[in-house]
Formats: C-alpha cells, sequence, structure tokens
C-alpha cells in the first residue's frame, strides 16, 4: 500500500476476499490488485463474482510456486498478471499500462469529469457551457488529472509529466500556473474542482 501511496494513488483495502468482493461491487474503483491466497473467498472466487456485472480493471498477484493456470486467470477476466516475488517499480508500470489500455475516458477524445469537459482535439475547457481559456499549462494540468482522477500529483509530478524537464525544488512555476487555474474555474463555478492534499499535492476535489 505504501508504495502506491508514495506514487500518489489513493488506495484502499480488504482482509479477506469476501469483503473484497463486498467492496468491489459496492464501490467504483480504477484499478484491484488481486492476491489469489485469500481467506473465505479465494481470488479466483472472487474475479468470477466480480466479471459478472463489473468490469473494474485486475491485476493478479500470485506466488511463483502456485500451481496456476495463467491462460484461465485471463479468461475469467484478469487484465494482468504478476508472479511474486515482483519488483515494485514493476507493479506500477503494469498499473499504468493496464489503465491506460482499460480506461474508456482515456481513449475518447472529451474527458469529462462532473460538469467539466475537456475537449482533446480543440485542445479547450468548458465548465457546462462556458469555455475556461486555458493556457496551455492550465490545459495539461487538467488533462493530466482528469486521465488520473483518483491520483493524487506533487509539484515535481505535474511538472515533470507535463515539460519533461528536472524539477528544482525552488521553482514556483506550478503554484501560479494552479492558481490561475483555479481562479478560471473560480469565476465559472463554486465547484473547487481541485482539492489541495497538505504535505502532498494537487487532487481532483471529490
Amino acid at each position: 500500500c505504501k508504495v502506491l501511496t508514495d506514487n500518489g494513488y489513493e488506495v484502499d483495502n480488504a482482509l479477506d476476499g469476501e469483503e473484497g468482493l463486498s467492496k468491489a461491487l459496492d464501490k467504483e474503483y480504477e484499478m484491484i490488485l488481486l492476491d489469489l491466497m485469500l481467506p473465505k473467498k479465494t481470488g479466483e472466487e472472487l474475479l468470477a463474482e466480480l466479471r459478472k456485472t463489473k468490469n473494474t480493471p485486475a491485476i493478479v498477484l500470485s506466488a511463483k510456486n502456485e500451481v496456476i493456470n495463467r491462460i484461465e486467470l485471463l479468461r475469467l477476466g484478469a487484465d494482468d498478471y504478476i508472479s511474486k516475488p515482483f519488483d515494485v517499480d514493476e507493479v506500477i508500470l503494469r498499473i499504468e499500462a493496464v489503465l491506460r489500455r482499460t480506461g474508456e475516458v482515456r481513449t475518447s477524445s472529451e474527458l469529462k469529469y462532473k460538469n467539466l469537459k475537456l475537449d482533446k482535439e480543440s485542445k479547450r475547457v468548458f465548465i457546462e457551457e462556458t469555455e475556461l481559456g486555458c493556457t496551455t499549462m492550465e490545459y495539461s494540468i487538467l488533462e493530466l488529472m482528469l486521465n488520473n482522477p483518483n491520483k493524487v500529483f506533487s509539484k515535481r509530478n505535474l511538472f515533470e509529466s507535463i515539460t519533461g524537464d528536472e524539477y528544482l525544488s525552488d521553482d514556483n512555476t506550478m503554484n501560479v500556473h494552479m492558481s490561475n487555474l483555479r481562479k478560471k474555474i473560480a469565476k465559472v463555478t463554486e465547484e473547487p474542482y481541485i482539492d489541495t492534499v497538505y504535505g502532498m499535492g494537487y487532487r481532483l476535489s471529490k
């Protein structure tokens, strides 16, 4: 969990398969990391039950010495499979790859969040019918955040992801861009859309 939170993801967990299935059915998650060796209900059973009603992306984690039919897991609806022991950086990359591959919103020409709409073809942003008039950087901030609606972005994350340059700790650039973007949003709606997570960075408001 710590590795995921350190990379800006919000994490929920379940202690057994029954609790995991209940949460997976009741809540809307971007991704499920599923261990097969769970008490009360196995990972295979959980996945089979989940796939009857929901298509939440799922990556299976499993020890190498388990007797597993990987093809069968994929047929059950797993989006990927990682053998233990695994490299944590690989897990993060696999998560990002599956999210890119499975997220319908990521393949659309539009990104939507609440009443905000981002048109990727025209590079314009609207709240309801009002255009925000975003700069290139402001547009890029929103595009990155809408593509990762549950992720917390540090200023370093935002700057380096958008520009490809190294972030310097005394650089105030992102603060200025974020402040200007929030002011434009505030002129249109009382809904903040972007929250500050103290000590961590920014995320889309809930």
